[in-house]
C-alpha cells in the first residue's frame, strides 16, 4: 500500500502498512541527512518502532532527544512539537504508529 497523499516533506520512502478511521501505521525509510520536519498533531500521539539503524526524534517542549534503535521505541503525545530525523551513515527503518484520533501534520516554525 503506497502513500495516499504527497507528504510536506520528501523521504526515501513511505508504505502505509494500516489504516483506519482513527489509527494510521506506516512504515518509514530515511537516508542519512534525511528530516521530518518540526512539526505537531492535534489529536494523535506517535509510536516510534525501531527496525534497522537509528531513528532521532526530539521534540521542544519538554527539550528532549531520543535516539531508536531496532527493538527499541519512543512516543510523543500531543500537541508536542517534534521532529524526526537520521543523524546516522546509512539508512534508518522504523515503523510509525499514529492514532488514536483524527490524523494531522501541523507544521512548527
Amino acid at each position: 500500500m503506497s502513500e495516499a497523499r504527497p507528504q510536506p516533506y520528501k523521504v526515501r520512502s513511505i508504505h502505509v502498512v494500516a489504516k483506519g478511521e482513527d489509527v494510521l501505521v506506516r512504515e518509514y525509510m530515511l537516508d542519512p541527512g534525511e528530516v521530518i520536519p518540526w512539526h505537531r498533531h492535534t489529536h494523535v500521539s506517535d509510536y516510534y518502532y525501531g527496525l534497522e539503524g537509528v531513528v532521532v526524534v526530539e521534540t521542544r517542549e519538554p527539550p528532549a532527544r531520543h535516539a531508536v534503535p531496532a527493538g527499541k521505541s519512543a512516543t510523543v503525545s500531543p500537541p508536542t512539537v517534534h521532529r524526526v530525523s537520521n543523524g546516522g551513515t546509512r539508512p534508518c527503518r522504523f515503523l510509525l504508529v499514529q492514532g488514536v484520533g483524527r490524523y494531522d501534520f501541523v507544521p512548527a516554525a
